[in-house]
C-alpha cells in the first residue's frame, strides 16, 4: 500500500498542494487530468525524482519520503522509453539487474520477454523497433526489476489507435497478474477502460478521488464534470413548487431535480445518454419532458451527439440506428425525456 499525506511541492513557483490519497495493493490507480496540472511532478515525487517540501509518503509501512529512488522500489516508465540506444534489448534488460548472478539475469530475461512477448527482440537495437515494441521493452525493463509499484507517465499519449488499443491489453494483462499501476493521462476514456481508482487533478490539487462509477457519475464539481466529457452542465437555482424542487437555470429551463432547498444555487448536470428523444411528447410523471429542435448531430465512437436548443443546448448521445429510425436532421423538432432521478444537482 501506498500512503501520501500532506505532500506539498513547490516546483519553480508550481505547487503540489496537500496531496493526500492510498493506492492499495493491486490497484489500478488513474491521476487523471489536462496538461499542467501537476501529474507529472507528483509521479516524480512518487519515484524519489524529485523531493517533497514537506509532508510522508509511506510504501507498505516503509517511510520512502527522502529514500533515494534506487531504493523505493518503484519503477517508472518516462513517456519517451528512455531505452539506452547504443545497446541490444537483451542488454538493456540486463542492466536493469546490474550486480545480480549471470544465471539468474538470464533466467529473468527469458521469463520476462516470453511474458510480454519480445523474445524475438532480444537482439535487435531500439532503433529499430516500432513504438509499440518499443514500449513493450520499456515495460520490461522495469518489470524485471520486480518494483512494488509501476508508475507510469502518459504511456499511450503518442501512439495511433490500434498500438493504444494492443497497449492497453498488455497493460490489462500486467495488472491482473497482481502488478500495482499509477498511471499518469489526460484522457478519461483511457481512465475509465484502465483504473479501478481514479484522482482528477488540476493545479496541483486532487480535485476529487474515488471509484470511476463515483467519479464519472457524481462529479463534486464542474471542473470535473467538464473535464470528464460531461457536456449539459448549467448554473442553476433550486425553486419549490408545492414542496417539490425544481433547478432553474439562467436561461429559464426548469428541471426536475430529486432534492434540493429552496434558493440553493449550484450546477445541473445531465448525462447525454440519460436522455431519450422520441418524435412526440412521452407522457410520463417522473421525467422532465422538453421540446426542442435539432441544431447539430456529430458521429462519436459511442453513437451520436445529437445538440438541440430547448431553452439550453442539451446534448444528447443515442446510437446511428436511433437517428435514422426518427430521421433527425438539422432542423429537426424533437421531443427530449429526462427521469428527474438521472438528473444530478451539485451545488456550489
Amino acid at each position: 500500500m501506498l500512503k501520501l499525506t500532506g505532500i506539498n511541492k513547490d516546483f519553480k513557483g508550481f505547487m503540489l498542494s496537500d496531496i493526500s490519497f492510498t493506492v492499495e495493493k493491486g490497484d489500478y490507480f488513474i491521476l487523471l487530468g489536462p496538461s499542467g496540472a501537476g501529474k507529472s511532478l507528483l509521479l516524480e515525487v512518487i519515484a524519489g525524482l524529485a523531493i517533497s517540501d514537506s509532508g510522508s509518503l509511506e510504501l507498505n509501512g516503509r517511510d520512502i519520503t527522502h529514500m533515494p529512488i534506487q531504493k523505493r522500489k518503484v519503477g517508472l516508465v518516462f513517456q519517451d522509453h528512455a531505452i539506452f540506444p547504443h545497446l541490444k534489448v537483451k542488454s538493456n534488460l540486463a542492466y536493469a539487474l546490474h550486480g545480480q548472478p549471470r544465471e539468474s539475469i538470464h533466467q529473468k530475461i527469458k521469463a520476462m520477454s516470453a511474458n510480454l512477448g519480445i523474445g524475438e527482440l532480444l537482439e535487435r537495437y531500439p532503433s529499430t523497433l516500432s513504438g509499440g515494441e518499443l514500449q513493450r521493452v520499456a515495460l520490461a525493463r522495469t518489470l524485471i526489476q520486480e518494483p512494488e509499484i509501476l508508475l507510469l507517465d502518459e504511456p499511450l499519449a503518442s501512439m495511433d489507435t490500434r498500438l493504444r488499443s494492443g497497449t492497453r491489453s498488455l497493460l490489462r494483462q500486467i495488472h491482473r497478474g497482481g502488478q500495482t499501476i499509477i498511471h499518469v493521462t489526460h484522457d478519461y476514456e483511457e481512465a475509465l477502460s484502465l483504473g479501478n481508482r481514479i484522482a482528477v487533478m488540476d493545479h496541483g490539487n486532487i480535485l476529487q478521488t474515488g471509484t470511476p462509477d463515483e467519479v464519472f457519475h457524481s462529479p463534486r464539481n464542474g471542473f470535473v464534470a467538464h473535464f470528464i466529457g460531461i457536456r449539459n452542465f448549467f448554473p442553476a437555482t433550486i425553486r419549490l413548487y408545492d414542496g417539490i424542487p425544481w433547478a432553474e437555470t439562467s436561461r429559464n429551463l426548469k428541471i426536475r431535480v430529486q432534492q434540493g432547498q429552496d434558493n440553493e444555487s449550484g450546477f445541473v448536470m445531465i448525462r447525454g445518454e440519460d436522455i431519450v428523444l422520441s418524435a412526440s411528447a412521452l407522457d410520463s410523471s417522473a421525467s422532465n419532458v422538453l421540446a426542442g429542435r435539432v441544431q447539430e448531430i456529430t458521429a462519436t465512437p459511442l453513437g451520436c451527439d445529437v445538440c438541440i436548443e430547448c431553452g439550453e443546448t442539451i446534448h444528447a448521445l443515442i446510437t446511428r440506428e436511433s437517428v435514422e429510425r426518427m430521421k433527425l436532421d438539422e432542423g429537426s423538432e424533437i421531443w427530449l425525456s429526462i427521469k428527474a432521478t438521472a438528473v444530478k444537482f451539485i451545488d456550489e
